[in-house]
């Protein structure tokens, strides 16, 4: 988001990164160790430059270590209470470490104890798992290890461990019961017994386990270690901030970079679990409709292969499990943030970001011809002038559109996670005459306005901004705006993610100019900047509410920002000098209107009622009786198909292509087809119809108040 106005804020950077070479070199000497050099440098950009640094002192020293031992054992199964008894002399002295005071103690001696917890406990489910489950026995397991306290002995330990092993086996037991079933009737079927079945469920646990804990115990060295240990802290001050050891670092580079065949989706590591970060828009994941950010996947299979199970894999193993030859099949098994299990199929593909540009298409609304802007990200490419700028592609989409004299203009920032803030600026222009856009405060309290300057406009008819829990960042600046100039209406979910600060990347040695002879530090992204909308209200945490509601998937999940205890608060700063739309809608009736439908509306009735439900099963705990296992796995997979169902138009969209992209994919048959699934997609899309129906009452209602 690099341009003219940002440079004090990048001179200040440097400015504070050569203040923190110099703070380092104030120890009697150089620090000890490359961890030690590591954590006090960034205990100094943490409490210079972070917009809004806690105070690194005993509070904060408490918070990290509670946090880091969640951490190396989140489920809390390998430590005792005992080994955080014993630890407890470190609860105040972390601060003492990142400042520099004391060399690093804490975390070598969690290491410690954690090597010799880990020898124990391998022999522990080596043991369990030699044994027979009985799954007619009324038991229940809970994974919701935020309410569980470390156990207090062996004996304690061993009970959490037989159980949670009890559950995977269940799991794979269920699945081979099914299996089994479905092959009676196949030709040379050897039936298997349920002993059989039972013993193969264990094995397949223990192959998952051993694999995990090859892993922790070959694989997982010392430097990983620490920089988890690390991440732990910067990630105390807040989410977004975090640190990229120089490995993680040149790997992300290289992907960015590299050409190969997958499915178009980041991969993380979590809890233990390998999570999707971001999809790819256009990409095989984005095009499925199936996977969002933050499902965990628990196995891959290549066609009709057995699948692998992930557990205790490190990403970059399962990113060469998810890649192969394009045009082939990968099979990921996926657990969505609501609990649910599904199987997702999809054709490995070469992956390209042509397809997040902004694109349009005309929708024939009941009462008039409404034009769809999809913009899946504020992308621009500030190294290179005449690369696409969403800006622009969006100013153009308008101009077909104009065309072709649409009535009214639905922009689609639905899952738009953000990017360019220059371009927000532009493209809120390209609907008001001028005026300020955004605020933008810097961790010395003053904010710099934003302001569009450009006194024509291109478009002032009917206008509707489609968001959810997932539009974020710049998305929440755009419609932030265009709510507080009553200039439109927002439509979506409750309320956007509620990002609504700023992170850059600073290395911790090569880009302050001095010489490191431990080799390269890593790179910490540090949070500098707040954003404010004209209003005086901040985006963070809260987002944008929606002036029209509409129920989905994801509504009751804990996905914003919001859920995460350690995001920055909600504040407001000074409201900005505006004048809001001069022909500006009343939106009341336009939205008892929608909620009149809505009321009428079965689909989102039973979508909001499952949603609802299927996000309250997170917080019980599981049976581990065969009979009530699946009588639950029975309804959680009525409800998902149920949302899936509902989810789609009984009678669908008339959506039409604009004249001039006609043939635009004739010499491509992969991207016409990738095309033609999006119109489908856009046939079906309930929230889409919803939105239709708005700006249809927007192009018919009278009820316009001009602002003199």
């Amino acid at each position: 988001m690099f341009n003219k106005r940002n440079l004090p804020i990048v001179l200040m950077v440097l400015g504070c990164g050569i203040f923190v070479a110099f703070r380092s070199f104030g120890y009697k000497g150089d620090p000890p160790t490359k961890y030690e050099k590591i954590l006090r440098d960034v205990g100094v950009m943490l409490e210079d430059v972070h917009y809004s640094p806690k105070s690194i002192d005993d509070k904060f020293s408490k918070e990290v270590f509670n946090k880091y031992l969640s951490e190396v054992d989140n489920e809390k199964d390998i430590l005792l209470k005992t080994d955080i008894d014993a630890l407890k002399k470190y609860e105040t002295k972390i601060d003492d470490e990142i400042l520099g005071k004391t060399t690093i103690q804490f975390e070598p001696a969690v290491v410690a104890i954690l090597k010799q917890r880990i020898s124990e406990t391998e022999s522990i489910y080596k043991d369990i798992l030699s044994h027979p489950f009985d799954f007619s026995k009324d038991e229940t397991v809970s994974e919701d290890y935020s309410k569980m306290d470390f156990p207090k002995n062996d004996a304690e330990r061993k009970e959490s461990w037989r159980k949670r092993l009890k559950y995977l086996a269940l799991e794979r037991y269920a699945d081979l019961l099914d299996q089994e079933h479905s092959s009676i009737a196949t030709a040379g079927h050897v039936p298997k017994s349920n002993g059989d079945l039972e013993k193969e469920a264990r094995e397949k646990v223990m192959k998952i386990m051993d694999r995990f804990y090859e892993r922790i115990k070959y694989r997982f060295s010392d430097d990983e270690r620490f920089n988890e240990f690390v991440e732990t802290v910067v990630e105390s001050m807040d989410p977004h901030t975090a640190y990229f050891p120089p490995v993680e670092k040149r790997y992300f580079d290289e992907q960015m970079s590299g050409h190969f065949f997958g499915i178009g989706a980041t991969l993380k590591e979590e809890d233990g679990n390998i999570k999707i970060g971001e999809l790819l828009t256009g990409m095989p994941a984005w095009k499925s409709g199936q996977i969002n950010s933050g499902d965990i996947i628990m196995k891959v299979g290549q066609g009709n292969q057995e699948p692998v199970d992930l557990t205790g894999f490190e990403t970059e193993d399962a990113i060469k499990l998810i890649r192969g030859e394009k045009g082939t099949e990968v099979r990921l098994t996926i657990k969505k943030a609501d609990g649910t299990v599904k199987v997702v199929s999809l054709i490995r593909d070469e992956i390209v970001q042509d397809e997040t540009f902004a694109r349009s298409v005309i929708i024939n609304g009941e009462k008039g011809k409404i034009g769809y802007i999809f913009l899946p990200e504020f992308y621009a490419d500030f190294e290179n002038p005449k690369a696409h700028r969403c800006s622009i592609d969006v100013a153009k989409e308008i101009l077909k559109l104009k065309e072709e004299k649409v009535d009214g203009i639905v922009i689609d920032l639905r899952y738009n996670g953000g990017g360019s803030l220059y371009d927000v600026v532009q493209m809120v222009g390209l609907f008001i005459d001028q005026g300020p856009v955004v605020q933008v405060r810097d961790r010395d309290g003053k904010p710099h306005v934003y302001t569009d300057q450009d006194k024509n406009l291109l478009y002032d008819g009917p206008l509707a901004v489609m968001v959810n829990e997932y539009s974020a960042s710049a998305s929440e600046i755009f419609a932030a705006a265009i709510q507080d100039y009553k200039r439109g209406v927002i439509i979506g979910s409750t309320s956007t993610y509620g990002k609504g600060t700023v992170q850059r990347n600073i290395e911790l040695d090569k880009s302050l100019g001095f010489s490191n002879d431990n080799g390269d530090l890593g790179t910490i992204k540090l949070t500098l900047q707040k954003f404010y909308r004209i209003n005086g209200g901040s985006t963070q945490l809260r987002g944008v509410s929606s002036d029209v509601v509409l129920p989905d998937a994801l509504e009751y999940a804990k996905v914003r920002e919001k859920d995460n205890p350690d995001a920055l608060p909600w504040d407001e700063i000074q409201k900005a000098n505006y004048t809001t739309w001069k022909y500006a809608y009343d939106l009341n009736p336009i939205i008892k209107a929608s909620e009149q439908r809505l009321k009428n509306d079965s689909a989102f009735t039973i979508i909001n009622r499952d949603a609802s439900w299927l996000n309250a099963q997170n917080d019980k705990s599981h049976s581990l009786n065969i009979d009530k296992y699946r009588e639950e796995q029975k309804k959680w997979k009525l409800a998902v198909k149920q949302i899936e169902s509902l989810s789609k138009l009984p009678n669908e969209l008339k959506v039409e292509t604009l004249p001039q992209d006609a043939g635009k994919f004739d010499n491509d048959k992969d991207k016409a087809e990738r095309y033609a699934r999006w119109m489908k997609g856009l046939q079906r899309d309930i929230w889409l119809d919803e939105a239709v129906k708005v700006v249809d009452d927007m192009v018919s209602s009278k009820s316009l108040v001009y602002n003199k």
